[in-house]
Formats: structure tokens, C-alpha cells, sequence
């Protein structure tokens, strides 16, 4: 009987496999830095992108 009881304690108190947290941590990362990463390169090519639309626009 006491072995039952001392296996019903550590089951209880055994970590369990539960990555589904973890695995949205990891999607919320990867999400961010795409964001970043568009951020960044709308910064960089904004004013080249917009030059060129006012060339083509001026040209019709």
C-alpha cells in the first residue's frame, strides 16, 4: 500500500510533457521577427519605392 502511495506522489509531482507553451512561444518568436524584418526593409527601400512611383507618375 505505501508503494502505491510514494507512486501516486510522483506521478503527481513528475513534469509533465506539455510543449504546446512552449511551441506557442516559438510561433509568437517567429512571427516577430518576420515583422521585424518587413518593418526594417520597408524602412531601408521606402523613400527608393516612392522616388520611383513619383518618376513613373510624372512621366504619364
Amino acid at each position: 500500500m505505501f508503494n502505491h502511495a510514494i507512486a501516486f506522489v510522483l506521478a503527481t509531482l513528475a513534469p509533465k510533457n506539455d510543449e504546446k507553451g512552449a511551441t506557442a512561444v516559438e510561433y509568437g518568436l517567429l512571427v516577430a521577427l518576420i515583422a521585424a524584418v518587413i518593418v526594417a526593409i520597408v524602412a531601408t527601400l521606402g523613400g527608393q519605392v516612392q522616388a520611383g512611383f513619383a518618376t513613373v507618375s510624372g512621366a504619364l
